[in-house]
């Protein structure tokens, strides 16, 4: 060995990663708000065809729109997120977020109450995808910046799992309170249990960035081994296999992105099949339950074997699943067969649900990882915007046999880029009792 060599003894997990994937502080400040945010958008998204139909006579690119500007709102927002973030802390961001959201949603009672026109809907909801962005990309960067890597895939899988619970009773009861109360009841409940869930997070979520160099008190032992910050340069971009890993990210938001916004799924159900809120809500509350123990084990199973364990046949799944819709409509198949194609659709996302945030945390540089994760974002939002727009577009262009041909093809190709372009990037931890004889330099 060199003279000037050094040899870095790895750690094993601090305190902290060592009390598990859940505990009581991170079911109040990271479980507690995700069920909240699912229950909200499942309540809300079966409302909107409905409501675009009745209140302001809206056509398919019309009510496929007002999930467009949604998804706007979530692709522009990831990149100055990720500058705040790692400019004025994970914190800051992490509580603004949920009061953007419900802000949307009270925004869009009122213009619902007073008569107001369907281009405000269109404004409040791209303002709801942004508030959505800022909440899940610090909460992502917190988990980085405190999990180990054998913890992150169940703790961010395990996010999106307790978001089914809310996205399990949202929609069946969105469906209810609209067909019994009004169209601006589901968004009044959104808005407020939004608010009253992030309440806790006041008191528990601590700011887990550290400033020169010298690790946050507050971030807990793991901040110890942390670098110092630096500006996210291009060289940190293009190090594979970061670009291979955007390029799946990207593709795979192009498959995913109208199913778990609910806007290509909910927008075939009730134009080509005539199923009202309430049997659209009731499915999608099915198959949020049907979820939740595939998207838990799917973290498990990344934390113990690979990420590509469930990334691979998950978006394999999911392409399939896109085929089979669009056979629905080339064979112009009873309701009983879009049920099934539904069902496939739904527990083929599952399984994919988190994994690709999962991978980018494992490739995120420590000194820009709030910079980093807002252009990941981005470009997955990217994806997830085309996928709505691809399919108004396609379905008024051609058929939705082509759109949902589309999206299975987007799928299909993201599984082949993360097989052949993308190494395992799970990294086992070893602990080791380092002593300071077995520095060696």
């Amino acid at each position: 060995m060199g003279k000037d060599a050094t040899v870095t003894i790895p750690v094993g997990p601090g305190p902290q990663q060592r009390k598990g994937w859940i505990d009581m502080n991170l079911l109040l400040s990271m479980h507690l708000p995700a069920i909240a945010i699912g229950f909200g958008l499942g309540a809300t998204v079966v409302v909107i065809p409905e409501l675009s139909q009745e209140n302001f006579d809206a056509t398919l690119l019309m009510v496929i729109s007002v999930f467009v500007f949604q998804q706007l709102g979530q692709a522009v927002a990831p990149i100055p997120t990720g500058y705040l973030i790692d400019k004025i802390g994970r914190r800051k961001m992490l509580l603004s977020g949920p009061f953007v959201i419900a802000a949307s949603s009270l925004l869009i009672v009122r213009a619902i109450a007073m008569d107001g026109s369907f281009n405000e809907i269109l404004v409040y909801r791209f303002f709801g995808g942004i508030g959505e962005q800022m909440w899940l990309l610090s909460r992502i960067t917190v988990i980085a910046d405190t999990g180990g890597s054998q913890q992150r895939g169940k703790q961010i899988t395990s996010m999106f799992g307790v978001q089914q619970l809310g996205n399990l009773s949202g929609p069946i009861a969105g469906g209810a309170l609209s067909v019994s109360l009004g169209f601006w009841v589901p968004f009044a409940v959104h808005a407020f249990i939004v608010v009253a869930a992030v309440i806790p997070s006041f008191w528990i979520v601590k700011e887990t960035m550290h400033r020169s160099g010298a690790p946050s008190v507050e971030a807990g032992p793991r901040a110890a081994g942390s670098v110092e910050r630096s500006p996210l340069t291009k060289k940190d971009l293009l190090t594979p296999p970061i670009p291979q890993v955007f390029a799946a990210q990207f593709l795979a938001n192009v498959t995913r992105g109208g199913i778990f916004g609910g806007g290509v799924i909910v927008t075939y159900a009730s134009f080509g099949f005539g199923m009202d809120e309430l049997e659209i809500g009731g499915l999608r509350s099915i198959m949020a339950l049907a979820g939740i123990p595939i998207v838990f084990g799917a973290g498990f199973i990344m934390d113990r074997y690979g990420r590509k364990f469930t990334i691979v046949p998950g978006l394999m799944l999911s392409g399939f699943a896109m085929f089979f819709l669009a056979a629905t409509d080339a064979l112009d198949a009873e309701v009983s067969v879009f049920i099934g194609a539904f069902v496939s659709v739904h527990l083929a996302v599952s399984l994919i649900s988190g994994n690709m945030q999962t991978l980018g945390t494992d490739v995120a540089p420590a000194h820009a990882r709030g910079s980093f994760f807002g252009v990941s974002r981005q470009i997955a939002q990217a994806g997830g915007l085309l996928s709505t727009v691809s399919f108004g577009v396609l379905v008024n262009l051609a058929t939705y046999t082509v759109a949902f041909s589309f999206l299975g093809g987007a799928a299909v190709l993201a599984s082949l880029v993360v097989f052949f372009g993308v190494p395992e990037t799970l990294k086992k931890e070893v602990k080791v009792d380092a002593k300071p004889e077995m520095m060696v330099t």
